[in-house]
């Protein structure tokens, strides 16, 4: 799969939460970039799952030379474990290319702050700021250092409770992929009409203004909705650092 240095990761997600981001970002209109759209499925069979594929889109912000400089990778939702082996999958595919450059992933999730422990400050309705970590994974590039300045750093003792994000984790230090996470926390008690998760959306959106390739409008979510049912944990909790 051909990617640019740099990658944004998004995982498709019954919240809206990936689309959002995507639909909202797009070539600066003060540049010569076009967003170029994609698609991928990849087969699971080599696990021995064949009545599911791995799929999703991908959109390249590409120069009028023809070079990749942003890619957005929006990968569709799987339940663990096949969740592990569709991400591994992907994964491969974005790195099997060894004339270059390994890519910088840039990697946003949205947690409800209830499963993110070890901070001391709570979030709750009455917050005036979206409250936004920021943390890399393996070696330092230029476009890691500028999203530092721009966020949190969290404390060490920070442990997230979110399934895909621990599968995701574990996934770049085997590999050693350079690797940025972006982690917005959406607070519990905040029902579906509040604006709160619209300004966490529109403060990780903002981020990506640090690659000077991307723009983006305003953007259209519904909110956070209450799954049904309980989810079954799977390696769900993991500190960050």
């Amino acid at each position: 799969m051909k990617v640019a240095p740099i990658v944004v990761f998004l995982f498709r997600d019954t919240e809206g939460f990936a689309s959002a981001i995507s639909q909202a970002l797009h070539a600066n209109p003060s540049s010569s970039f076009t967003r170029q759209e994609d698609f991928f499925e990849l087969s699971l069979e080599a696990y021995g799952i064949k009545h599911l594929k791995t799929s999703g889109s991908v959109s390249h912000f590409v120069d009028d030379h023809g070079a990749y400089k942003v890619t957005i990778v929006a990968m569709e939702h799987y339940e663990p474990p096949v969740l592990a082996c569709a991400l591994n999958e992907v994964l491969n595919k974005i790195t099997e290319d060894k004339s270059s450059l390994i890519p910088t992933l840039l990697v946003p999730f949205l947690v409800e702050s209830s499963k993110v422990n070890g901070h001391s400050k709570s979030l709750r309705s009455d917050e005036s700021k979206p409250l936004i970590f920021g943390t890399k994974i393996g070696q330092n590039t230029d476009i890691m250092q500028a999203l530092l300045n721009k966020t949190q750093e969290p404390p060490s003792s920070l442990g997230v409770q979110h399934e895909t994000f621990a599968c995701f984790l574990h996934f770049v230090h085997v590999m050693q992929l350079p690797t940025f996470f972006l982690i917005g926390q959406a607070s519990q008690y905040l029902d579906n009409k509040s604006t709160k998760q619209h300004e966490i959306l529109h403060a990780i959106v903002r981020f990506w203004l640090a690659l000077h390739v991307c723009s983006f409008q305003k953007i259209e979510w519904s909110g956070i909705r209450k799954a049904s049912g309980k989810a079954r944990a799977w390696r769900a909790y993991t500190l960050i650092m």
